[in-house]
């Protein structure tokens, strides 16, 4: 670059991508293993007219999984912990990818490079609200499905439910509402969420669920969810390790 223009670090994509997108710039990831189908949705939002239709949906959306929780009430790494075999990221990878295949992981890289795409808070210590704006930076994906890694019984049935209704309203989040309240870190925000995250954030208001006043947000019910077939228990927190507990009996044989 020329005339003093600020450089930013760029990675590179396997091989067999290149003919598809070659290069494109990213701020603090560290690695690149989104499938092909779906490079470019972190730049471009309307894919090419030539694109099966299937493909044009992928590029329109982004998967987040949260990361970054100091894990207080655990009193361990959480993401690390087994649960029903696998570690609590090694499930929510699998579940994202399951039904968005284009996804990162928003905590540190050190720790997650290895199970995906990681980038960092860009407001570190300001909780999920930080996460979900770090990702919606990174993204151009119209839709940008957010779930954080400690909800084990979240399946990729349930993240497809919510796209598929977020993709029915111009709302700027989509966000399913339980008897316990909202459920802000199992939903779908699109990219217009950002400056009002940005703003939250600057002012040191940290609750996610308290910006749904200031933006068009769809609601789905529990009889919604109900219907659809899950259940309340299918966004059960791991936050302790009576909760873990709790999730490994659930998993047992």
């Amino acid at each position: 670059m020329t005339n003093g223009a600020r450089k930013f670090p760029l990675f590179h994509l396997p091989t067999s991508c290149l003919p598809w997108v070659g290069y494109f710039r990213a701020l603090q990831v560290t690695t690149c293993v989104f499938p092909q189908d779906c490079l470019k949705s972190l730049r471009r939002r309307v894919p090419p007219a030539d694109v099966p239709m299937n493909v044009a949906k992928q590029l329109s959306r982004t998967g987040f999984l949260l990361a970054g929780g100091r894990s207080l009430r655990m009193g361990a790494d959480k993401a690390l912990l087994d649960c029903g075999g696998r570690t609590l990221v090694e499930r929510a990878v699998a579940v994202m990818r399951s039904a968005c295949p284009c996804f990162a992981i928003v905590g540190d890289p050190a720790r997650f490079s290895k199970y995906g795409t990681a980038i960092e808070d860009l407001y570190p210590g300001c909780g999920p609200l930080a996460g979900i704006h770090a990702g919606l930076v990174q993204s151009s994906a119209d839709l940008n499905l957010v779930l954080a890694i400690d909800m084990p019984f979240v399946t990729g049935t349930l993240l497809a439910f919510l796209l598929a209704v977020a993709e029915e309203t111009t709302a700027m989040v989509t966000v399913p509402r339980t008897a316990r309240g909202f459920q802000p870190l199992c939903a779908v925000y699109r990219r217009g969420f950002l400056p009002a995250a940005e703003s939250a954030l600057r002012a040191g208001k940290y609750k996610v669920d308290a910006l749904f006043t200031e933006v068009p947000v769809r609601i789905i019910e529990e009889n919604e969810v109900t219907a659809a077939g899950f259940s309340e228990q299918s966004f059960f927190n791991v936050n302790t390790p009576e909760d873990l507990i709790a999730a490994q009996t659930h998993f047992q044989p």
